[in-house]
């Protein structure tokens, strides 16, 4: 049985869709994702060995983005399972539809006394079951990525209702059966850290953790994945984001939200960042009243202008620090 076992393990491991680490880091850079060498090694690992891949991390910092370039990557799809508190199975396996049951039922009228027995039993297969996208997920002929987006919002319970799906690759359903893959996806389980996910959802998953990216991290991705070709404007939309965080502001910018800004400055043509641009980009930035008013503020937002022309010249966040510290004092 252990040698069974392992066989089809092995089987597994030479049906990867990545043939080596460089083979996906390739893909990857194809696809225009900017991943650092821990992260690349860790995908290719989880793809190999098939384990899920918790993203723990702030919202806004490139989480989903992952799972969107591995499908990419993979040339395949992706079933996202989009979370939130009170979600439950009939949302994440699927249901039977009574409608179609019922219609199925009609037009068998004249046979249920005989092959009823028959006619019961194809009541209760997949052909009646509407599949939500962790049984979708099982069902493709070869292999997709689940997306199981922010995890964190669901209750231990559900938490529970994954175990079976991430430990044995399939899924058990009343009257259904039991329902085993025939490839096994590639998953990944978003976090933004709202609740603690229970320790045996960790024990059979790798484990990455995401912060928002450095200043010329983020320059890199925008010079990957933005439209704007102007090194010096991509470095200064990464020093604005970073400092926009700096401020801990309600709703910090997500990485996406700063491709937009730079989309936008395209559009208009500008090539700097300047104070008097603040009412145009202030509903690019700001998405609360509380963010708006702070950066309404008397030269808050020049402040901000500043930081982000500093740090796109590669000063540190604590020499500005500093700087605005003597000036203070002064």
């Amino acid at each position: 049985m252990e040698r069974n076992r392992l066989s089809a393990y092995n089987r597994g491991q030479r049906k990867s869709v990545f043939s080596s680490v460089e083979d996906l880091g390739q893909r990857l850079e194809a696809a225009k994702y900017v991943i650092d060498t821990v992260t690349l090694q860790v995908v290719y690992l989880a793809a190999r060995m098939r384990k899920p891949v918790i993203v723990e991390g702030p919202p806004g910092c490139g989480k989903t983005a992952l799972a969107q370039a591995i499908a990419a990557a993979g040339n395949t799809v992706i079933e996202r399972l989009q979370c939130y508190e009170g979600i439950n199975e009939e949302k994440a396996i699927g249901k039977f539809d009574s409608a179609l049951q019922k219609l199925f039922l009609e037009t068998q009228a004249d046979h249920l006394e005989k092959d009823w027995d028959s006619i019961r039993n194809n009541l209760h297969t997949l052909d009646f079951f509407v599949q939500g996208p962790l049984l979708r997920s099982l069902l493709y002929e070869r292999p997709c990525v689940l997306l199981i987006d922010e995890v964190d919002k669901v209750d231990e319970g559900f938490e529970a209702l994954l175990l079976e799906i991430l430990s044995e690759w399939q899924i058990s359903v009343p009257k259904l059966g039991t329902i085993k893959q025939r490839s096994v996806p590639f998953v990944i389980l978003t976090s933004n850290e709202v609740r603690r996910l229970g320790d045996p959802l960790r024990r059979r998953s790798f484990y990455l953790r995401v912060e928002f990216p450095t200043v010329e991290r983020e320059a890199e991705i925008l010079k990957v994945r933005s439209t704007t070709s102007n090194a010096g404007l991509q470095r200064l939309i990464a020093g604005l984001a970073h400092a926009l965080r700096g401020w801990q502001m309600e709703k910090p910018v997500s990485i996406a939200e700063m491709l937009e800004l730079a989309q936008a400055l395209e559009i208009l043509g500008a090539q700097d960042i300047t104070p008097e641009m603040r009412d145009t980009l202030m509903p690019l930035v700001a998405k609360t009243g509380s963010d708006r008013k702070r950066l309404l503020l008397r030269d808050g937002f020049a402040s901000l202008v500043h930081d982000a022309h500093r740090y796109a010249e590669g000063i540190s966040g604590d020499a500005v620090e500093r700087e605005l510290s003597e000036v203070t004092t002064r």
